[in-house]
């Protein structure tokens, strides 16, 4: 498998757009201090209509062949205007992900015991079994989301996405488990560009578990408050950048207030975590990077981040890369060692042993305001 050394991900830099002290200097005047009062909960309030229908009861089969798109769209349809909750009872139901379930404000769709959506083989660049846009007030709870990986009938794209959410606010996504997507377990960002953007708000992440998706576990585009708890994304692989989590806004838009908690990225094929520009106001507490074959966290532009308590050991490239013209970075109270571990695969030695050259925090000589206090690093020869 593929691994990115430093070069590639430096390379990933050139994707940008130049105009990144600029950027830089914007984000800093509305990025929120990480002092500023909590937003975050695991458990936040959703306004669910109380209507509840079992997608059974408009022709849902869950044998594992019939396609039972058009039942699930038929009961969110069936839903009133206030909503309510969609019950799927246990079953391998069948999606057709190039049309996928649309979600309405004010819903729950919620999968019992090992429920499955499985997305029907396909050969399209994009889709999606799940969609949340421009809606309000969403849950989706429990079960398993399945892509079609194995089974991709086509060879281009990258955006098959198991879960998508844009421009939606108030959603919470928990107790479920994501795999074998073409591209992304989850994605959570905007529609429109620009000014006109739509980012997401107030999403939540709790107890989710996104693993062997090609692109990635999660990505977080546009968006502001996205809360990632007790959740794992582990072991992408397949097209670049194979990262755990990828927050990447690009130019469509900005986003702000991440919060990365007792959540794990290990045996991704790119990095653990990776960040780019137009991001502000992310930490990590409680955050693990293991055993991944990039950087544990990439952080190239973005400006307001915050690693405690945090531990990125293990990885093949350095534990932490500050790089580019990231601005205001606080690593506090964190354990970041035995990282830069390639050589000593490459050489057959233990990758516990001393070094003779740093291997753990990397900061680039254009990072400003960068401060380090009571970390745990490896030792030295």
């Amino acid at each position: 498998m593929q691994c990115l050394n430093r070069t590639q991900a430096s390379g990933l830099k050139n994707r940008r757009n130049f105009f990144i002290a600029a950027a830089a200097l914007a984000l800093a005047s509305v990025a929120a201090p990480a002092s500023a009062t909590n937003w975050w909960t695991a458990t936040p309030t959703v306004s669910i209509g109380t209507t509840v229908l079992n997608v059974k009861n408009f022709g849902a089969m869950g044998n594992g062949v019939t396609d039972d798109t058009a039942a699930f769209q038929a009961a969110v349809n069936a839903l009133p205007s206030t909503g309510g909750t969609i019950v799927v009872p246990t079953g391998n139901y069948m999606i057709n992900a190039l049309t996928g379930i649309n979600l309405r404000s004010h819903t729950r769709l919620s999968l019992w015991g090992t429920a499955y959506l499985k997305a029907i083989p396909n050969n399209a660049t994009r889709y999606w079994i799940v969609k949340a846009w421009n809606v309000n007030n969403v849950e989706i709870v429990g079960g398993n989301y399945v892509g079609e990986r194995t089974q991709h009938q086509g060879t281009t794209g990258e955006w098959g996405y198991l879960i998508n959410i844009e421009g939606s606010s108030n959603v919470y996504v928990h107790d479920t488990s994501l795999s074998n997507s073409w591209g992304d377990g989850i994605l959570v960002g905007g529609t429109g560009w620009g000014r006109t953007v739509v980012v997401s708000t107030n999403v939540t992440l709790n107890r989710v578990k996104s693993t062997n998706n090609r692109r990635q576990g999660l990505t977080i585009a546009p968006s502001n408050q996205v809360y990632v708890v007790n959740s794992s994304f582990t072991n992408s692989n397949g097209t670049l950048p194979q990262s755990g989590i990828d927050i990447e806004p690009q130019t469509q838009g900005v986003t702000q207030n991440v919060r990365l908690e007792n959540t794990t990225v290990s045996g991704n094929v790119g990095n653990g975590l990776e960040v780019h520009d137009y991001v502000s106001g992310l930490t990590l507490s409680g955050f693990t990077a293991l055993n991944n074959q990039g950087f544990g966290a990439y952080v190239n532009g973005a400006n307001g981040v915050v690693i405690t308590k945090s531990n990125l050991s293990q990885n093949y490239l350095f534990g932490v890369d500050i790089a580019g013209y990231t601005n205001n970075v606080q690593l506090t109270s964190n354990t970041i060692e035995w990282n830069g571990d390639t050589w000593f695969y490459a050489h057959s030695q233990s990758i516990f042993s001393a070094g003779w050259a740093l291997r753990d925090i990397t900061i680039a000589s254009t990072a400003t305001n960068v401060t380090q206090t009571s970390n745990l690093i490896s030792p030295m020869k």
